[in-house]
């Protein structure tokens, strides 16, 4: 897309042939081939923040256009699930640390299961043993003895069973205590996901929501982006994409500042096309900062492509196809170099003495 910004405008002057035909010399000037584009001034680091979860704004803690340091709380949301939710946890990691820890602990009360089960087994351990030598020698009925035996192997299983209890059940406590510990620190993030904070050092630009207005996490809240650094926006045609460059001149000028012409440089070129407009996005930084910047400010800029300061140039309109001109000795091939919108290099073919005519007439 060629537009030309009013300092760029070359001028020829027309010679009159008879007064039948005009021609003209081509001359020895300035060229510079340039991009056109229209301009948006936006903040450095310009971004949306969002909350993180639903509810209602309690109060914006910044104004537009207040300075913010990163970490600064910007909007307070409230809602009454999440302190209900901090309170269950912290009811549930008491209960669990209690059953794990506590007097009245579960594993108290299997301990002493298991104390009484052993003293148990050492009885009738004794007892199966002095019944068993007994009988070796002959001493005793065989029903005391099994009845000892019987006794002996039901206490030794009933240890067995009451220790596995104890070390799953142990095990199980663990696991409620950790979760619970877990749950709660989590409902302790969640509530503070109710402040939305600046991430970066800059200014307050935009505040979408006011106090009492309900926010969800697809919505945003706020704009926060550079108090002192801004970037030139330029949407450019996608005919004229692969000829931009990082590093580029860009000369703009800003409706603000009426003709002043401001300079800059191409700084990054976005790879994706807005497939809406047909474009892509290219930055670019000032060379010098405008005194007074404000989000928004549109202008119109040239990126200039490639300039000569000395060359022999004619009107565009005078070229036929890509490579020829006509003469006064007929049609004539040349050569061009830089295309301006409305002007043309000549390489070679032409001398600054070779009159042309304007193959349209």
């Amino acid at each position: 897309m060629y537009r030309v910004l009013p300092f760029l405008i070359f001028a020829f002057f027309l010679i009159s042939c008879n007064g039948r035909e005009k021609k003209i010399l081509p001359k020895e000037t300035g060229i510079t081939e340039a991009v056109y584009s229209s301009v948006i001034i936006q903040p450095d680091s310009l971004y949306q923040a969002f909350a993180a979860v639903n509810g209602i704004v309690e109060n914006n803690l910044f104004e537009e256009g207040d300075l913010v340091k990163k970490g600064d709380p910007i909007v307070q949301i409230i809602n009454s699930s999440p302190k209900l939710n901090t309170e269950n946890a912290r009811v549930a990691l008491e209960l669990a640390r209690k059953n794990y820890e506590g007097q009245t602990a579960i594993l108290k009360g299997i301990e002493e299961e298991l104390r009484s089960a052993r003293v148990q087994y050492l009885n009738d351990s004794v007892n199966f043993i002095r019944q068993k030598k007994l009988w070796e020698q002959g001493i005793g009925s065989k029903t005391a003895f099994e009845t000892r035996e019987m006794a002996f192997d039901i206490s030794a299983s009933s240890l067995e069973i009451l220790r596995n209890k104890y070390s799953r059940t142990k095990n199980e406590l663990q696991t409620q205590l950790r979760q619970a510990e877990n749950n709660y620190r989590l409902s302790q993030i969640n509530t503070t996901d109710f402040t939305v904070t600046s991430k970066i050092n800059g200014r307050v630009y935009s505040l979408y929501k006011n106090p009492g207005e309900t926010v969800n996490t697809n919505q945003p809240v706020a704009s926060v982006g550079s108090a002192s650094d801004f970037v030139i926006e330029m949407l450019v045609d996608e005919v004229d994409i692969v000829k931009i460059k990082e590093g580029q001149e860009v000369l703009l000028v800003l409706d603000a500042y009426g003709n002043k012409v401001f300079k800059a440089r191409v700084n990054k070129i976005y790879p994706e096309k807005d497939e809406r407009n047909q474009t892509f996005l290219v930055e670019a930084l000032f060379d010098e900062t405008p005194p007074v910047l404000y989000a928004g400010l549109s202008g119109e800029a040239n990126i200039v492509i490639e300039s000569k300061e000395k060359a022999l140039v004619i009107p565009r309109n005078y070229l036929i196809g890509e490579d020829r001109v006509k003469t006064e000795q007929g049609y004539v091939k040349v050569s061009t170099g830089i295309k301006s919108i409305d002007s043309v290099e000549i390489t070679s073919g032409l001398t600054p003495e070779s009159y042309i005519y304007n193959p349209e007439k």
